[in-house]
């Protein structure tokens, strides 16, 4: 009996010991990380002091300065010493940063350095790609760079066939950040190698120069769309610049604007569009009068309007809300939903165009489109 209880007591001692062995190694592991933390962050401060040391070079340096590195992620200091030191092993990094938040200065900085580091090849498999979400991304990032880099990255894309309205459209806003951009925009109307379809995009741009002869010239080919009293359009530069009357603004989308027939806004109108319920919180400014002024280069995703042909010889349009091997859901422009047996259905098309109508500023003054962006502009995520 005391040999059993002694063994059992011995047991257990060892089994605390063990443990405390375990926990105790543990706290020296921790010790030691933050030891090493405080190590690379002395060396990067005393680096940071000189000039012209080459880290790449010297491989001890460059794995502090890369463990320093992974405790900054997702910092504007992250993306300065990268930048400092010319670490271009984070590329891949980098580019999430560009796709997570391409219009911030975290995103275009990075685009930037993907850029500087000469690695155009993984911003051109984005482009390239079939995810159109992400190609608008590295497309606006590197718009936003706005460097002669940036521009040959882009310049193909504006009249690159079998590339949407959307993608198309937001190159030549990209392209068009630049002069030399500008400028080759500019050779392309007068040579008259732009497809019809990117008019408001390249007269926006153009029109909007900060070169005066530029804009001259560009005037004798190009115009933007007139307004309900036949004020001219502003270009979206300077409609970004005014402010409006939200009350203004509400009464607009719900009568000469036309907006409630075919969105809802928290519950009210109809559900043909996206809900615009949070549109303040996704969209510039800047963006907001583009998805209105030129719509079909702003399609949303899953928004896109499709054309679906009959065995009977109809034809019905509309955004496809559903779809099994049975049948097939489609909203009609009229809000009215169709299911339409798969059986029945000789070919679905998706449409270059939007839904939504073009030419909309013709049923509004100028003061009522700058309203009724006052007003979307309001509706936020709560």
């Amino acid at each position: 009996m005391l040999s059993g209880w002694y063994s059992s007591k011995r047991g257990g001692v060892l089994r605390i010991g063990i443990i405390f062995l375990i926990l105790a190694n543990r706290s020296m592991v921790s010790g030691s990380d933050d030891i090493q933390k405080a190590k690379d962050t002395r060396i990067v401060e005393t680096l940071l002091r000189l000039k012209n040391i080459d880290v790449q070079a010297k491989p001890k340096l460059k794995a502090a300065v890369l463990r320093h590195l992974a405790t900054l992620e997702e910092t504007s200091k992250y993306l300065e010493l990268i930048e400092r030191f010319a670490i271009d092993d984070l590329n891949e990094r980098l580019l999430e940063i560009v796709l997570m938040s391409p219009d911030s200065n975290d995103g275009v900085h990075a685009a930037r350095l993907l850029l500087q580091f000469g690695d155009v090849g993984r911003v051109q498999v984005e482009i390239d790609g079939k995810d159109e979400k992400r190609t608008l991304a590295v497309v606006l990032a590197v718009g936003l760079v706005a460097s002669k880099e940036s521009v040959k990255v882009l310049q193909p894309l504006v009249a690159q066939e079998g590339r949407s309205l959307a993608v198309r459209s937001a190159a030549v806003t990209a392209v068009g950040r630049h002069l030399q951009g500008q400028k080759d925009l500019l050779a392309q109307v007068i040579d008259q190698s732009l497809p019809s379809d990117l008019n408001f995009a390249v007269a926006n741009v153009l029109l909007s120069s900060p070169d005066p002869a530029l804009r001259q010239e560009a005037a004798k080919f190009l115009k933007l769309p007139a307004t309900k009293d036949a004020e001219p359009l502003p270009t979206v530069a300077a409609l970004v610049q005014r402010t409006g009357q939200v009350d203004g603004g509400l009464q607009v989308f719900r009568t000469v604007g036309t907006c409630s027939k075919c969105h809802q806004v928290r519950g009210e109108g109809k559900q043909v569009g996206p809900d615009l319920s949070e549109i303040g919180s996704k969209l510039s400014r800047e963006a907001m009068y583009v998805s209105i002024l030129d719509p079909s280069a702003g399609i949303s995703h899953n928004y896109e309007n499709q054309s679906i042909f009959l065995a009977d010889g109809t034809i019905v349009s509309g955004i496809v809300t559903s779809k099994t091997d049975a049948v097939v859901t489609l909203r009609t422009a009229e809000a009215i939903e169709r299911k339409i047996p798969s059986e029945e259905i000789e070919e679905m098309v998706k449409q270059k165009i939007s839904l939504m109508p073009a030419e909309l500023q013709k049923n509004m003054s100028v003061q009522n489109l700058v309203d009724l962006v006052e007003y979307l502009m309001t509706l936020k995520k709560k």
